[in-house]
This record gives structure tokens, C-alpha cells and sequence, in this order.
């Protein structure tokens, strides 16, 4: 999640049908049928829309297009850009994933009534469930094949995966939301620093470029004979390329050995693998933990109570998490 500095609820009341039906017509010079069905999204606003017939082969096969509109403030319009940049970059080098639509004019990003857009073909698919060992490998030469485009050049403004810059900023939006208090505060302020102090050493002079960020199973699709695809970059961030492997992982890292030879195997058919930064897993596993928690806070803020699970932001939870924190660093072996 890109650390924000905006705790307002984001205003999408302009996004009624009609508008999003004309604002995609207008960016696209294409022509839709009456339907704008809203799909489920925590942070942005997803809309599936249809394509009038014709033009399908140029935009999208079978004329379905997805429009995401990205939440306001949490995103610069450069980190936007980066992310649909990188998209454009994977699928020029025939690396599966879903690239976005192209205006007459080349343009990626769009704008309506001040929230940023973009729009996608729409891609059918399954989910990966059990990985056979040929999956493991076959993820791993998908992997290392956007590492090496990844490489290639930096981002303009996107997340930098080191403790003292993407895990100090998340701890700074939880102390800001408002979600924490008293007692807990102190103790979870004091905790995330000391963790951050702990691990960061690990991470200096490691090599970092643009990965996906958060490539978990959810996030990648099988397609019947097309094979895997990785979906939402919306977490694309510079870090090191063993984020985009431990998250696939069935286990922890000892329990996970055979998988994670797999999935290295054809990851070095394309880029050699940096094994020392194997040592990272168990301290980007804390990150994320405490990346998950400020994501919660933004869910909070922005009125989304029903996806937290009961009793978030208790008393209760926030023991829970400081004894979860303090968990992991043992598995640190701090």
C-alpha cells in the first residue's frame, strides 16, 4: 500500500453510471452499451462496462472492459503512471499480465472530475489453487521474467520495501488515523520502531527495482492455454526480489524448501537470484503485518467497518497484534 497523509473519507459521488459510461467513451473514442455494473474493491472504484459491437479485436475480446478509478490521495499522479508504465513494459515483452488501454493518443492515465482512471480488457480465468511441481517452476520463470523488465529503470514515486521508509511511514498513518490510543499507542509506537531499528541493517546495500509488491495467490490467474497471469500492481513498489517469493510460499521458509527450489529453478532461466536475501523473508513478513494493520486503519477512516473483522481496533486487538509483533521477532531471531 503506497503510505498516504490523507485520513478523509474519498468523495466518488460523481462516479453515477452515465458519467462513468461517458468518461470512459470520451477517453477511449469508443462507443458503450447501457451497462456499468460495480465490482467489489476495498480501496478504488471498479466498474465492468460493455463495448457497443465492433472495435472489439483493438480494445477488448468480447467488447467487457474494466475501469478502475483510483482513490483520491492515496496515489501521486507519478506513482500512477509508474504502475500503468510498468504494465505496458511487461506486456510489450510478452509477460502475462492484463495491460491497460491505450487512447487514441497513446495516453495510459485519465481523469474525471479530479480522481484518476484507467481501463482494461477484461480477463476470465481460475485462481492458482494447489501448485503442481511444474507450476512451482512455471511461476518462477514468470516471476523472474518481470524482474527483468522490472530491472530495467526506476519508478518516478512509488514505495521503497526498506523498514525505515515504507514500515516507519505506515506506523506514522496508524498513529495518525485516530484507530489507537492510549497505552496500545505507546506500546505499538515503541515496538514498530524498535523491530524497525532491528531489521534495517538487513536491508542496506541489498539490490531493490520494481517488483509487484504484493504477489500472493489471489493475485495471480491461470488462463486454459495461456498459463499464468499476474493481476493487480496496485502495491508495485522498489524492494528486493524475494518479496515477490515468499508471499506464493505454502509454509514459512524451512517448511517450504522443495516449493521455493521449484519456483527458484525457473526463476534463474531468466535472472540470477540474490539466495542471501533469503535472510529478509521473516523481516518482510513483520512489514507486512504491520502494512496489513495501516491498510485496516484506511478502511476505517473511509467508512469500510463491515470488511474489518469484529472487534478491530479494540483493546483486545491491539494486545493481539503487540504479541503477534512480538512472535515474529522471534522467528527473526531477534
Amino acid at each position: 500500500m503506497q503510505p498516504g497523509h490523507d485520513n478523509e473519507i474519498p468523495d466518488f459521488s460523481h462516479l453515477t453510471p452515465d458519467a462513468v459510461i461517458n468518461a470512459i467513451e470520451e477517453a477511449l473514442a469508443i462507443r458503450c452499451s447501457n451497462l456499468c455494473r460495480p465490482l467489489n474493491s476495498y480501496i478504488n472504484r471498479v466498474y465492468e462496462l460493455e463495448m457497443d459491437s465492433g472495435g472489439y479485436e483493438k480494445h477488448a475480446a468480447g467488447g467487457r472492459l474494466i475501469a478502475k478509478f483510483y482513490r483520491p490521495g492515496r496515489w501521486s499522479r507519478d506513482a500512477l503512471q509508474d504502475e500503468l508504465d510498468f504494465l505496458q513494459e511487461l506486456a510489450d515483452a510478452e509477460i502475462p499480465v492484463v495491460p491497460p488501454l491505450s487512447a487514441p493518443c497513446g495516453r495510459l492515465l485519465h481523469e474525471f472530475g479530479g480522481t484518476w482512471f484507467a481501463v482494461f480488457p477484461k480477463r476470465g480465468g481460475r485462481p492458482l489453487d494447489e501448485p503442481t511441481p511444474e507450476d512451482w517452476t512455471q511461476l518462477g520463470r514468470l516471476i523472474g521474467r518481470m524482474h527483468a523488465v522490472g530491472a530495467e529503470q526506476a519508478p518516478r514515486d512509488r514505495v521503497n520495501l526498506h523498514p525505515r521508509k515504507s514500515t516507519l511511514a505506515h506506523l506514522d498513518y496508524i498513529l495518525r488515523s485516530g484507530t489507537i490510543g492510549g497505552r496500545n499507542r505507546s506500546a505499538y509506537e515503541t515496538a514498530v520502531t524498535r523491530l524497525v531499528e532491528d531489521i534495517a541493517p538487513l536491508f542496506d546495500g541489498v539490490d531493490a527495482f520494481r517488483i509487484h509488491g504484493d504477489c500472493h495467490r489471489g493475485n495471480i490467474l491461470h488462463r486454459p492455454g495461456e498459463g499464468y497471469h499476474l493481476l493487480d500492481f496496485d502495491d508495485m513498489a522498489v524492494g528486493p526480489p524475494v518479496q515477490d517469493l515468499w508471499m506464493i510460499l505454502p509454509d514459512r521458509l524451512p517448511r517450504s524448501r522443495p516449493q521455493l527450489d521449484l519456483l527458484l529453478e525457473g526463476y534463474e532461466l531468466f535472472r540470477e537470484f540474490p539466495y542471501d536475501t533469503l535472510r529478509l523473508v521473516e523481516p518482510l513478513r513483520a512489514m507486512h503485518f504491520i502494512h496489513f494493520t495501516a491498510w485496516c486503519a484506511r478502511q476505517k477512516a473511509d467508512g469500510g467497518f463491515a470488511r474489518l473483522a469484529p472487534g478491530w481496533g479494540s483493546d483486545e486487538f491491539w494486545r493481539q497484534e503487540l504479541a503477534e509483533l512480538e512472535k515474529q521477532r522471534g522467528e527473526i531471531g531477534l
